[in-house]
């Protein structure tokens, strides 16, 4: 670094070494090319990963400069002073905490836990820290979706009325796909409701606001699976013929959702949906028009605004420079972005938060909203009763 720089090297840490730490090292590593006026810059200091295949795998992809096995190792490193925490959900409590409690900086997935008392567990203990966190809520960070976000503020679509919210995919489709820990309660809490119903949560309230009350249903669709290899990746195949065991979470969840300013949602989220891709994306609907966006065409929306109310045509429009964080990648409109971008975003949301001192992007607070939200679709679906947030 110059003498006279403002700028600081901040040492990072990564728990967790699978796709996920991939995508965060690579967030890290891209964040001087998109976010060059951050006045901190990280440097990989660490990784931890109890997977020796995927600990060598990641160091020689990524080279931080010292590996463990242990992450309680990695917390103990003087150098490390902000964590991504990426590692199975049954350890994001014991992970998180542990890192507030050290004085570390905090950007965990989602959903922080298998509960709402695990994501208020994280909470609580960065508040007490008074350290900095971000949760991987990531599709919030999709220029569109921002967009999308503005127009319904702005009142180009009316008094937003209903809305549908979708995230349908098939990686539990097969039924020979390997038991890993996401099938497992104990390891992979409520299956498809913290894995992608927790994205739809947070996309219903970055939309439109806090939930006030729902009601829901969920189901088993493929009720045993193949036993994993360890380190077995969720979408592994397995030859037929060997031990199975019985999948102990749900594979899909609806429910009806009602916002506190009245808008009414129809919810989806399933892991085993034959012919579904990654499926993700929603619809809101207003007194005036509509507003609608698909992940797998991510740099579109759909927006109907105007006063005809009758044949009032839909438009396909593409985004752009202005639209949330879009000209930080690409000059002009219609310039395809990737999943990858909004993790870069998401870690400049992060470091801009551990430097000023003040929460950028989904926060932990968001976490527990959303895991308070999916513990309700579980006790509703028990029910079969409307339940209160």
């Amino acid at each position: 670094m110059e003498a006279g720089s403002r700028e600081r090297v901040i040492g990072v840490g990564v728990i967790g070494a699978g796709w996920m730490g991939h995508a965060h090292a690579r967030a890290y590593a891209r964040l001087p090319h998109h976010y060059p006026e951050l006045p901190v810059r990280p440097r990989l200091a660490a990784v931890a990963e109890t997977v020796p295949a995927q600990l060598a795998d990641f160091a020689s992809r990524f080279g931080p400069d010292r590996r463990y096995t242990d992450w309680r190792d990695l917390l103990a490193d003087p150098e490390v002073e902000a964590v991504s925490v990426t590692a199975p959900n049954a350890l994001h409590r014991e992970i998180g905490v542990a890192v507030a409690e050290a004085g570390r900086h905090l950007w965990i997935e989602k959903p922080v836990g298998l509960t709402a008392g695990d994501a208020r567990a994280v909470a609580e203990a960065v508040a007490k820290a008074g350290v900095r966190s971000t949760v991987g809520f990531n599709y919030r960070n999709v220029p569109a979706v921002t967009r999308a976000r503005d127009l319904i503020a702005e009142g180009a679509i009316g008094t937003p009325t209903h809305a549908r919210v979708h995230l349908l995919t098939d990686y539990a489709a097969h039924p020979a796909g390997a038991l890993t820990w996401r099938f497992l309660r104990e390891h992979g809490g409520s299956g498809v409701l913290g894995d992608l119903a927790s994205h739809g949560v947070d996309l219903v309230r970055f939309l439109l606001g806090d939930l006030e009350r729902l009601v829901a249903d969920t189901a088993v669709f493929v009720p045993e699976r193949p036993l994993a290899t360890p380190g077995g990746s969720h979408y592994a195949v397995v030859d037929a013929g060997g031990p199975v065991g019985a999948v102990e979470n749900e594979d899909y969840v609806c429910a009806l959702l009602r916002t506190r300013g009245g808008v009414r949602v129809t919810f989806e989220a399933g892991r085993a949906e034959v012919g579904e891709q990654n499926t993700y994306g929603f619809v809101v609907h207003g007194t005036t028009g509509l507003v609608g966006w698909d992940f797998r065409r991510a740099g579109e929306l759909v927006v109907s605004a105007g006063g005809d109310y009758q044949n009032q045509p839909a438009t396909t429009v593409f985004t752009g420079p202005g639209d949330g964080e879009y000209a930080r990648f690409q000059p002009g409109a219609g310039i395809a972005m990737s999943y990858d971008d909004t993790k870069v975003t998401e870690a400049a949301a992060f470091l801009r938060s551990v430097a000023e001192g003040v929460p950028h992007g989904a926060t932990i607070e968001d976490a527990v909203r959303s895991a308070e939200a999916l513990e309700a679709m579980e006790r509703s679906a028990a029910t079969s009763a409307w339940v209160d947030l």
